[in-house]
């Protein structure tokens, strides 16, 4: 079967990989709402993915609402081990999962032949998780903010899936780096496909600060990407083929 990789919306992915269905940061049921109230922001998506089914494994990078969404868990069946940062290791605690491997960056695991190894994630404000995944037919570095980690080392991954724009609040700076960390992510990692995240699904957002949000300062100069290097912007829904280990 072809490893694959399904943008579900938000920072939401279905993962097919090592034979295993691995379910991302999911947002996939009601609206996203963010201490300590809709007042503050909630986002609302005009169309939400079903919940996939047969999941293996349910992967988070961190503990807020945006990435381990509270209504989306709760749907989930509590049977689906977990591996995830350790803020998010204590959301899915407080909801009743069953197995819960919490990685710090620079801790390994591995289920069945996918081998996780957690990265030096975003400051929000404490270092959340990116995560490095290998297994025998191919290799994926993701990491939502735009985060590289300096302890990771020179290597080749086959495909990355990052932002690739720069997004900053007035007065509070960049909180998104995708643009400015790709020409060290395509230099440390030498990827053959690039998956762009945070292309948000087409959240709308209401609330004190969702004013901020849409004045965002946004931008998309990432530099040239090298020739054998390809860049998708998924489409919710589609699936797309990952490029194998063989260069």
């Amino acid at each position: 079967m072809k490893d694959t990789a399904t943008y579900l919306g938000a920072n939401g992915w279905l993962l097919e990989m090592a034979g295993l269905r691995v379910l991302l940061d999911p947002w996939l049921t009601g609206p996203l709402v963010f201490p300590p109230g809709a007042w503050l922001l909630k986002g609302e998506m005009p169309k939400l993915m079903p919940i996939p089914d047969q999941l293996d494994l349910l992967l988070l990078t961190q503990g807020l609402p945006d990435h381990a969404h509270p209504e989306t868990l709760q749907a989930l069946p509590k049977a689906i081990p977990v591996v995830a940062s350790a803020a998010a290791a204590r959301v899915v605690q407080r909801l009743g999962f069953e197995t819960i491997t919490a990685l710090q960056p620079g801790d390994k695991t591995t289920v069945n032949s996918l081998k996780i190894q957690a990265t030096a994630g975003a400051a929000v404000p404490a270092v959340e998780n990116g995560y490095l995944l290998d297994w025998p037919e191919g290799s994926l570095y993701l990491e939502p903010h735009g985060i590289l980690d300096p302890a990771i080392g020179q290597r080749s991954v086959d495909t990355l899936i990052t932002p690739v724009v720069d997004l900053g609040l007035p007065m509070l700076g960049a909180f998104i780096t995708g643009a400015r960390v790709m020409p060290d992510l395509i230099s440390r990692f030498h990827p053959k496909t690039v998956l762009a995240s945070t292309t948000g699904g087409d959240v709308k957002f209401s609330g004190m600060i969702s004013s901020l949000l849409n004045a965002a300062d946004a931008s998309t100069d990432t530099g040239d990407l090298p020739d054998d290097c390809t860049l998708i912007t998924p489409t919710v829904g589609q699936a797309i083929p990952l490029p194998s280990g063989s260069r």
